[in-house]
């Protein structure tokens, strides 16, 4: 008799080790599906992508650093750095004024 309770445990072992596997293979297509559905209604809300996402964000970072650059060049080019300069504008813009007055 001993076999024989032996032999069922053994039974119940292997059926209980097949089972499992079954579940876990269940669970593999289940994630699977899941997964692709979430993928699916991200790309019909058109959500941007993380790796997009950083991408556009270090283009605008490099574009706004390169914005403020170019503006002190201009800045410095026009001259609006030195007071003199923005004196010397002045009265070519009030001449402009009574030009237009008279």
């Amino acid at each position: 008799m001993a076999s024989a309770s032996t032999r069922v445990f053994d039974d119940i072992t292997k059926l209980l080790t097949n089972a499992a596997g079954a579940a876990q293979g269940a669970r593999r297509e289940i994630d699977t599906l899941l997964k692709t559905q979430v993928e699916r209604v991200l790309n019909d809300l058109e959500v941007v992508k993380r790796e997009e996402f950083e991408v556009v964000k270090a283009m605008a970072a490099k574009a706004r650093e390169e914005n403020i650059a170019l503006k002190a060049r201009l800045d410095a080019l026009e001259g609006k750095s030195s007071p003199a300069a923005k004196t010397a504008k002045k009265p070519a813009a009030k001449k402009a004024v009574k030009k237009t007055t008279k």
